[in-house]
């Protein structure tokens, strides 16, 4: 089934989620790879769509496809919107894995989220740890669309011999986050609530939870180098973590994001605002063991994301 490693050079690689944050990133890594990337716009093609997908993909015939498309948020738009996240996370994983199997793909890669492992599993997550436990009920319709996307790569591998695999990322942040007030990931959320705090010399920011949970957080241009990496040199039924393999608890990250935005008033929690699971940390010793350790320190990283925040256009505020 796998050719290991894995050649890229002169391939045409469809990167499906290019205007996304992961998507954004994989874009600007590809860059320094002798490859053609192809992209599709959402006013072009709703990867919803089956038959739409189906087209451009026999028009298109990419060799290599990068699956980071998905309908994302925070903890808020998981629980609010739980009927738009399992319908079209679903939807988006069915229709580019058949139509990639339909036309020949040679290798395909589809980006999970850790969300999918079970609320009390232990820690740190090993990838043998899916499906052995009640999920958090938060993100649970999110979840179990990612968990059909990974089966869905199991069972093309299995039926049709693709060489298709599954990457497990970690809490991703970076340049092309999502900022928004309510349904933005933490980190995106944090740098907006401290720099409007620190803009308005206001005394106290919130942070939702008790800011005991603890969390691991990669960046995103890290997580676009592992999936490169992991694209030549891993080819197995079993998806395989990408992280750090360090955490630390929400109020540690705020005290750390406040530092970066210049913020200097107090810090107090929202109890009443649901924490998620306990806690979230990644065994990596898999990607260790192929070669691969995240770059990017947290305190860079925050920092080069508040600029990208600064930095935004104005139709993403």
């Amino acid at each position: 089934m796998a050719n290991l490693p894995f050649e890229l050079k002169g391939k045409r690689i469809y990167v499906a989620g290019h205007a996304g944050m992961v998507g954004g990133a994989l874009m600007r890594r590809l860059e320094q790879e002798d490859v053609e990337t192809l992209v599709a716009a959402r006013a072009e093609l709703d990867l919803r769509d089956q038959a739409a997908v189906n087209g451009w993909f026999a028009s298109h015939r990419p060799q290599v496809v990068f699956l980071a498309a998905a309908k994302v948020g925070g903890i808020a738009a998981n629980d609010a919107l739980r009927g738009e996240f399992i319908y079209d996370n679903i939807m988006i994983a069915a229709n580019v894995i058949h139509a990639a199997h339909r036309v020949g793909v040679e290798k395909l890669m589809c980006l999970g989220s850790s969300c999918i492992f079970p609320k009390f599993a232990p820690q740190p997550l090993r990838e043998e740890a899916l499906l052995t436990g009640l999920l958090e009920p938060t993100n649970e319709p999110y979840a179990i669309a990612k968990i059909a996307a990974i089966k869905l790569v199991e069972a093309y591998r299995s039926q049709f011999g693709s060489d298709f695999i599954n990457v497990m990322p970690t809490n991703v942040y970076g340049p092309g986050d999502n900022f928004h007030p309510e349904y933005s990931h933490v980190v995106a959320a944090l740098i907006r609530r401290f720099h409007e705090a620190k803009m308005a010399d206001a005394t106290n920011v919130l942070v939702w939870g008790s800011g005991t949970p603890r969390r691991e957080f990669l960046y995103v241009d890290d997580l676009a180098d592992a999936c490169v990496h992991l694209m030549r040199n891993y080819s197995d039924p079993q998806f395989i973590n990408v992280g750090t393999g360090t955490d630390l608890t929400i109020a540690e990250l705020a005290k750390v994001i406040a530092s970066v935005v210049g913020y200097a008033g107090e810090i107090s929690f929202d109890s009443s605002r649901p924490d998620g699971t306990p806690r979230k940390l990644l065994d990596v010793s898999r990607l260790t063991g192929l070669g691969w350790r995240a770059r990017t320190s947290l305190q860079d990283g925050i920092r080069l994301a508040y600029e990208a925040f600064i930095d935004r256009p104005a139709s993403r505020a």
